[in-house]
């Protein structure tokens, strides 16, 4: 039986193209989603084999979005296509539970030999980033997330990416389903923690960790 692989990307060219080349290569793309949080739900929905994301995504970034697979459901494999060739980007992915790490430059016959590895319970990274965590593997502790060292949790990510791509209380409630004054919690927790004082300061961290790449 053909494996089932959900594309998340925001550039629906690039959906198009890899869905096209995969199907012809036999497997069974059963789904696109466009941003981090509808693939989290089609992922749990569809129950693929293999989800294949990009990390820079509105709303919930594909780092965030492959954790949340991989709590939801352990046995998909989540293989990251990125243009982000830093030690941060790979160390946060593979933390998060993804199983392979990609960059979009390269060859298609890559994707391909990845799915395969991941599909054997494997771990595959392009070897144009594979040093990378050699390196950061020696370096260790200056290689960590900053959130993570200053305990912010998933929830508090979401908002901190949220906030960074400059959505009000209002949306950033809307679209967590939570209230307004939830919101403000989160985000007062968040300032507290990492000794920052503004919405400027706030953004100018997300996209110094990784968090956005707005």
């Amino acid at each position: 039986m053909a494996a089932r692989v959900l594309i998340t990307d925001d550039h629906q060219l690039l959906r198009e193209g890899l869905r096209s080349l995969l199907e012809n290569r036999g497997f069974e793309v059963t789904g696109e989603a466009e941003d981090g949080r509808s693939s989290v739900r089609l992922a749990k929905q569809l129950e693929p084999d293999v989800v294949i994301i990009d990390i820079s995504l509105p709303g919930l970034n594909g780092i965030e979005a492959t954790r949340q697979i991989h709590q939801n459901s352990p046995e998909v494999k989540v293989i990251v296509l990125s243009m982000r060739a830093d030690s941060r980007a790979v160390l946060a992915a593979l933390a998060a539970g993804a199983s392979a790490y990609l960059l979009k430059e390269a060859a298609f016959e890559e994707v391909v030999i990845a799915l395969r590895v991941v599909l054997k319970g494997q771990i595959y990274l392009s070897p144009a980033i594979a040093h990378l965590v050699v390196q950061s593997s020696v370096e260790h502790w200056s290689a960590n997330p900053g959130y993570v060292r200053h305990g912010i949790s998933g929830r508090e990510r979401e908002i901190l990416q949220l906030v960074a791509e400059g959505r009000s209380s209002k949306e950033m409630a809307a679209s967590l389903f939570v209230s307004v004054k939830t919101i403000e919690t989160h985000r007062k927790q968040i300032m507290n923690k990492l000794n920052l004082h503004s919405v400027a300061e706030l953004t100018k961290y997300a996209i110094r960790e990784g968090v956005t790449s707005v």
